[in-house]
């Protein structure tokens, strides 16, 4: 049995995470294990913007999907501490991150990781299928005192 290593913020899940993570664990092959780091709120902040989910509400939510096995929040500031004590054998990278693949090959070679890397190459386009879609979106939006009653 393989251990798929999935990351992300997963700030306003969408249906791309879902996919994400369903493919992910596919690299793994038949009763492969999927194991997702979800990035803490500093890192996100540093990286992208500030998160709309703190990061237990973001863990919370990503353990009950259905592809994911176990989940886990990042370290502070040692990307490479949770891989480490993990050992994966591949670490999925979603269509939209940014990670260079042999980049992050050689970094984890000066780690002594060993474990594969690949790219997901499947993502699911629709109106809403990012984080900052969503929220510009819900900023354009007119929301009248009578639609925001219950709110």
């Amino acid at each position: 049995m393989k251990t798929v290593m999935a990351t992300g913020t997963f700030d306003l899940l969408h249906p791309g995470h879902g996919l994400y993570l369903q493919k992910a664990k596919e690299l793994g092959g038949k009763d492969a294990k999927l194991i997702v780091v979800v990035a803490r709120d500093s890192t996100v902040r540093r990286k992208k913007r500030i998160p709309i989910i703190g990061e237990s509400q973001r863990l919370e939510m990503i353990r009950m999907l259905k592809p994911v096995d176990e989940a886990y929040l990042g370290h502070p500031t040692d990307m490479f501490k949770i891989v480490r004590d993990i050992r994966p054998d591949i670490i999925a990278i979603g269509s939209d991150q940014s990670y260079k693949i042999e980049d992050l090959k050689k970094d984890l070679k000066n780690q002594k990781i060993d474990c594969e890397v690949e790219r997901v190459s499947n993502y699911r386009k629709a109106e809403l299928d990012s984080s900052c879609k969503i929220i510009k979106k819900i900023k354009n939006s007119d929301f009248t005192e009578k639609s925001l009653k219950d709110c």
